[in-house]
Order: structure tokens, then C-alpha cells, then sequence
């Protein structure tokens, strides 16, 4: 098979990887009980150098994980509590007039908001307007904040962890889709099991538990970022990618049936983008030389569910965007290449009378 990336990383920086998300694993697991499945797409939306958004109810520790995390990054981490009176300002920073005592020169000098960080924490983002929401969303975008003409960029690495509340919407500002696919990924946080809940009443009610311990510093993440990009992906499972992100498009020739009866609106090129890129980042998490078919199986709904748009037939029949891929995955052909691909579309046009 060709490939799309030529210089590949090396075994030992793989096995190095491999090491540091073990140890990750350990250091917040001495904080946060479970959440496995969560704590890896965070990691491969780090690695993978992209945003994300945490939904879930309130009480699941979507706070306190992401703190853990920075703390065993040894990033600088701050925190924005989102309310319906925040400005852009108290995101971004203002120009603030400072004179001289002695001279009495007075001159405009920027200061720097709490976006001015490593790992932003956007708590309850759907609780502010839109135009707040905006600024955030410029800076995760440019990595930069532009404000009296000048440009200021951000700290490197920059990753913004967004949450939301799922269950009260009341007096909230639900993020708009163009705005929702600047995030790499939507990491849905679900109820702990019995027994983790047993464990979490335990370690919650006793003596406090130990600070976890500084794995990776900024400039070591920014090499890994470097080291998922080298990552290859096989030029077939780039076709099957692109198969996956067209059929969710209900006016392309080789949507399935019901994907034209539940979607609205289907993803777009960013979203194939962001699934290779999420690919890349699981397989050098688990120490593997290039890209698989599971990988950007298991990715998948964490990186497309946010994209895709369901249409009132689809919430009628009790489908969530999660269903509709789900049932993509199990239909689209991983190997089925081009000629399958054709051949979806000669039946399209066949069944439109062409």
C-alpha cells in the first residue's frame, strides 16, 4: 500500500509514547475513578493537537479530570467559568492605560486574559452569548489574539477543554455547528458502574488523595504532536475515511437510505481531517508504527457525532447522531476502495433514472 506520510516515526519514540500514556493513566486514576474511554480521547485530542468538548451531566468529575491531567502535563492551566454577563474581554484581555509616576507618561499596555495559557478549561461554554463564545473560538482557531491592531499568539501547546451540561438548557446558548466543528472532538462522559461508584464514595469521603505527578513537560507534548503527524496512514484507509465522511452527506451518491432519512446536514472536509488526525494520535498512544482500520473505527463517533446535523425523522424515530455512525461504520467497506465506491454510485444514479 502507499502511504501519505514518507518519514515515519521511529519504534523508540513509539515505545517512548506508549510509556508516557501508561504513566499518564496512572497519575490520574490516583484522582478520578474510571473514565478510561474518556481519559484516552483526551489524550489522542492532545496529542492530535485539537480542542474538545466534554458533555455530561453534572457531578462526573469533568472538571476535576481535566485538572489532573493538566497537572500531570506540567502545563500552565486556567480556568473560565462561563456566565451570560462574561465579554470577550474577560476572555481575550484588554488595553489597560498604565502612567508613569515619575514622568507622568501615560501609554495603552495589553493585559493578557486567561486564554494566555496551556490548557484552557471553558467551563458550562454554552452559558455565555454568542459573542464570547466567538473570541474563544478566534483564538482556538488562529492561536493568536488580535486586539489595537497588534497580534499576540497564544502559548504553545494550546488546547482548549470545553464542557457542557447536557440537561439544562434553559437561558444557555448552544454553540451553532460551524462553530462546534472548530473541536476535534465531542467526548460524551457517562455514569460511572457500580463498582466504580463504590470506589469514588471511598476515595471521595477519606483523606485527601496524593497530588499526581508531573509526567510531561510542554515542550516533550509538542515533540509527541510532531511525532503523531509522522504517523502513515495507508492510502486505502484514507479512501475509506472519505467514504465515511461522504455517506453522511444525504445528497451524495453513496449515502445510504437512511442516512438520507435521518441527516440533515452530514460532515465536512474538516471532519475527515480531524478523523485521520485522531487515528494517527490512538495508534502512537498504543504504540503501533501506522494507522488501522480500528482506529479510525473506534474514533469515529467521538470526532463525527458534533458534525452531523439529524433531521426531525430521525429524533422521531429515537436515532442520535451516534446510531447513524455507528450503522455507517458497520456498512461502509474498509477495503472496498475505489471500485466499491463506483460502484455505490452507478447504483445511486441507476436508481435516479440516470
Amino acid at each position: 500500500m502507499s502511504e501519505t506520510t514518507t518519514a515515519a516515526p521511529d519504534l523508540a519514540a513509539l515505545e517512548k509514547l506508549a510509556a508516557a500514556q501508561k504513566k499518564l493513566r496512572e497519575q490520574v486514576s490516583r484522582v478520578v475513578v474510571g473514565q478510561d474511554e474518556v481519559v484516552e480521547q483526551l489524550l489522542v485530542s492532545i496529542l492530535a493537537g485539537g480542542h474538545c468538548i466534554l458533555e455530561g451531566v453534572p457531578g462526573l468529575a469533568k472538571t476535576l479530570l481535566v485538572q489532573t491531567l493538566a497537572r500531570s502535563l506540567t502545563l500552565d492551566f486556567g480556568r473560565i467559568q462561563f456566565t451570560p454577563d462574561l465579554m470577550p474581554a474577560d476572555i481575550t484581555g484588554t488595553d489597560v492605560i498604565f502612567e508613569d509616576r515619575q514622568s507622568g507618561h501615560r501609554e495603552f499596555k495589553f493585559v493578557k486574559g486567561p486564554i494566555f495559557t496551556n490548557i484552557l478549561l471553558a467551563d458550562e461554554i454554552n452559558r455565555t452569548p454568542p459573542k464570547t463564545q466567538a473570541a474563544l473560538l478566534q483564538g482556538m482557531q488562529e492561536r493568536n489574539i488580535s486586539t489595537g491592531g497588534r497580534h499576540y499568539p497564544l502559548p504553545k501547546p494550546f488546547f482548549v477543554l470545553a464542557t457542557q451540561n447536557p440537561i439544562e438548557q434553559e437561558g444557555t446558548y448552544p454553540l451553532p455547528e460551524a462553530q462546534l466543528d472548530r473541536f476535534l472532538m465531542k467526548i460524551l462522559v457517562s455514569y460511572p458502574t457500580r463498582e466504580e461508584e463504590r470506589l469514588i464514595y471511598k476515595m471521595t469521603t477519606g483523606a485527601a488523595p496524593d497530588e499526581p505527578e508531573q509526567v510531561l513537560s510542554g515542550d516533550e507534548v509538542l515533540e509527541l504532536q510532531s511525532l503523531v503527524r509522522r504517523v502513515p496512514i495507508s492510502d486505502t484507509l484514507v479512501d475509506y475515511t472519505m467514504s465515511l465522511v461522504r455517506a453522511t452527506r444525504k445528497e451524495d451518491v453513496e449515502a445510504p437510505d437512511f442516512v438520507r432519512k435521518w441527516a440533515l446536514w452530514g460532515v465536512g472536509p474538516r471532519g475527515g481531517q480531524s478523523l485521520i488526525l485522531a487515528a494517527k494520535a490512538r495508534a502512537a498512544l498504543h504504540g503501533r508504527p501506522e494507522v488501522s482500520a480500528e482506529d479510525l473505527q473506534a474514533m469515529a463517533p467521538a470526532v463525527l457525532r458534533h458534525r452531523v446535523v439529524l433531521s426531525y425523522n430521525a429524533e422521531a424515530d429515537g436515532q442520535t447522531p451516534d446510531t447513524l455512525i455507528g450503522r455507517l461504520v458497520e456498512s461502509v467497506p474498509v477495503y472496498g476502495g475505489a471500485a466499491a465506491a463506483d460502484g455505490r454510485v452507478q447504483r445511486a444514479l441507476k436508481s435516479q433514472g440516470a
